[in-house]
């Protein structure tokens, strides 16, 4: 079930997060895992926050802002259930996301986006923060 995540879940979304990015993201130094980590809450209260639930449990989640796709992890135990593809369809279909920034290291992430029918169309060489993690910006 896909539904609105309240503010009392986020250390819920933190440890989803931590669960995703851990398994994905083995790219990012030690040190700005934690700076991210520790942004997320500030992250969380600038998009509208869409969680799945199951079992009455939180196993994935996304943010959007506008026609952006600004964050979508899965729980690395869930992972390759289609959870990610049921929220995506989701956020297009009510929410008319079109756009998506993936870390050029994430291949996974990269794969999946194309597969969704996403299409590169720039790249930077900073991620929103400034720090050297390449982004690539991805459209419908």
């Amino acid at each position: 079930m896909i539904r609105k995540v309240a503010t009392e879940e986020y250390p819920d979304l933190v440890q989803i997060w931590e669960s995703a990015v851990v398994n994905t993201h083995d790219f990012l130094k030690e040190e700005d895992f934690n700076y991210y980590k520790e942004q997320l809450p500030v992250y969380f209260e600038h998009v509208n926050l869409l969680g799945y639930e199951e079992e009455g449990r939180l196993v994935g989640f996304m943010g959007i802002s506008a026609e952006n796709l600004e964050m979508l992890f899965i729980d690395n135990r869930v992972r390759g259930r289609g959870i990610g593809k049921k929220l995506l369809v989701y956020g297009i279909t009510q929410f008319n996301i079109a756009k998506v920034d993936v870390n050029e290291q994430n291949l996974q992430g990269i794969g999946f986006y194309k597969h969704m029918g996403f299409r590169v169309l720039k790249r930077s060489e900073q991620d929103g923060q400034g720090k050297a993690y390449p982004v690539l910006h991805m459209g419908l």
